[in-house]
């Protein structure tokens, strides 16, 4: 973290909604200078932070251009802590899916992700100190059957948060992968899965994951499942056959008027 002299600097992305928002609460709860990206508004978001010392940009990290505009916005100051927060969803059968937002899906939540990481992650290592939070999911766990390249891409950022604090773990830098369930935010409607089982159903609200990931990397821990049931659900993952988990994703992303088939 900075000096007693500096006030720290958090960079937060997809931070306009949802957990990335919350993040943003409990940073500026604790004093920190925020950077907050997103590819939406923060019209609202800005009214929940009044009095926080805030920045924000507009930035579409699916593109080389928009993590380079975001990189360039942070400038030389010293980075405490990022969130690389931003991602989103698709529902539906792959083959039935629009291309042109798999590839999106997969440039936000993976290239663009991975960009940003190692620009940052360069800085926290020349600087021996930092804290990066990757928002992973309990998804990774699981064959994502309707919503499969998502599942694919959080599976990825779960299985690489733990080899980057490897790579770190001698630098002063930590990395924590926040692994959260069921959420409630715009993720569903982004994603057109408000008529499946999973969409429609309950979720857990932003604030209670957003909390529990930002003290987990606040202590440095390498992943954190808030809340019994998701933590419960995780130890039950690693032993269910990957066929029985992909039926059960299925159950729940279906949409309701699906007739489509599977085996």
């Amino acid at each position: 973290m900075s000096t007693a002299s500096q006030v720290p600097f958090a960079v937060i992305t997809g931070a306009s909604s949802g957990i990335g928002l919350e993040l943003a609460k409990l940073a500026a709860a604790d004093g920190f200078t925020l950077l907050l990206a997103a590819d939406r508004p923060f019209d609202h978001a800005l009214a929940d932070l009044a009095g926080a010392l805030v920045d924000t940009i507009n930035v579409d990290l699916s593109t080389a251009e928009g993590v380079a505009a975001l990189d360039e916005r942070i400038g030389g100051r010293r980075i405490d802590v990022l969130c690389a927060n931003a991602g989103h969803g698709l529902g539906q059968g792959f083959l039935d899916q629009d291309f042109v937002a798999v590839r999106n899906l997969i440039e936000t939540n993976v290239v663009g992700t991975l960009d940003l990481l190692q620009r940052v992650g360069r800085r926290m290592r020349d600087q021996r100190g930092g804290r990066i939070l990757i928002t992973g999911s309990i998804a990774g766990l699981i064959p994502g059957a309707y919503q499969a390249a998502y599942n694919a891409s959080k599976a990825f950022l779960d299985n690489f948060s733990y080899a980057l604090r490897n790579e770190l773990q001698d630098t002063g830098v930590s990395v924590t992968c926040l692994m959260p369930g069921l959420t409630e935010s715009d993720f569903w409607e982004r994603a057109d899965t408000t008529d499946t089982p999973a969409g429609s159903g309950g979720k857990d609200p932003p604030d209670a994951p957003a909390r529990a990931g930002w003290e987990a990397m606040k202590t440095g821990a390498a992943q954190v499942s808030p809340g019994w049931l998701n933590t419960l659900q995780r130890a039950i993952l690693h032993i269910v056959p990957d066929r029985a988990k992909a039926e059960m994703n299925a159950r729940m992303m279906r949409p309701n008027d699906s007739e489509a088939t599977h085996g």
